[in-house]
């Protein structure tokens, strides 16, 4: 019982420090002399008419130095946010910020970045739902997962890598498989490596940041593989027992099965 408390409240703390996170990212602009509505607006990327709206503004022209503003429908990237976690918070999805936003790679996103959040309403919705981790993983377990990322999906669309990482969590969780990160990637089964890399030593090259940022979006609980415990490259693969299994989803060159 006391163990179960105690995830409750660290889920909890979780979620309460995420929802911090992205509150104060979120756009509030503090007059300075010689500013405009106008000016604001550009800086920003927003309008006089949006600004004048979310800010109850009777007069555009009739701001004061020290004023507080809200910048509605546009959030600053706080570190460590990926644009999965935002658009959780958001109520929105990667693909409308991305594409609100003009943004081509949804990896590659920064601290400070102003990002266009589409849909009516301010900077910041009523209620926050960012994701407490599915799984509690260490730091070095972390590490193995992205690097396996990096191996098996390097090339692969970032949807698609965030989704090998989730299928490795999903085995984790499945009864079938070892109960660890670790277990799972360098499970022998049958005398079959169940990942190439591990068998060819490209496990041991070091993760780059999409990689890592793939993997901290499915610790996250984001899982484009839909529930996949595996995938495969139909075209590197003459394995009939994967190719028999329940379809998911494919992403990129990667056919996900469970």
């Amino acid at each position: 019982m006391f163990k179960k408390m105690k995830k409750i409240l660290l889920i909890s703390l979780c979620l309460v420090f995420l929802g911090s996170a992205a509150a104060e990212a979120a756009i509030n602009h503090t007059v300075q002399r010689g500013e405009t509505v106008w000016l604001i607006a550009q800086q920003y990327g927003s309008s006089v008419a949006a600004i004048s709206k979310a800010n109850n503004l009777a007069n555009a022209s009739l701001i004061y130095p020290g004023q507080l503003l809200v910048i509605p429908n546009k959030h600053r990237v706080a570190p460590g946010e990926t644009l999965w976690l935002i658009s959780q918070y958001y109520g929105s999805t990667v693909a409308a910020i991305a594409q609100a936003s003009g943004i081509t790679n949804t990896a590659l996103i920064y601290p400070g970045q102003i990002l266009t959040i589409p849909g009516e309403g301010s900077s910041a919705p009523s209620q926050p739902a960012p994701q407490a981790p599915v799984i509690n993983i260490s730091a070095a377990e972390r590490d193995l997962l992205a690097r396996l990322v990096r191996a098996e999906a390097g090339g692969e669309p970032y949807l698609g890598q965030v989704a090998v990482a989730a299928t490795v969590l999903n085995r984790v969780k499945d009864p079938r498989y070892p109960n660890t990160v670790s277990g799972v990637i360098y499970q022998v089964s049958g005398g079959y490596y169940q990942y190439c890399p591990v068998q060819n030593g490209t496990i041991n090259l070091p993760a780059g940041q999409t990689a890592i940022n793939a993997t901290n979006d499915a610790l996250n609980g984001f899982d484009p593989s839909l529930g996949a415990t595996g995938f495969y490259n139909p075209a590197k693969t003459t394995n009939q027992w994967v190719r028999s299994q329940p379809v998911t989803t494919v992403i990129g060159n990667h056919v996900f099965f469970r």
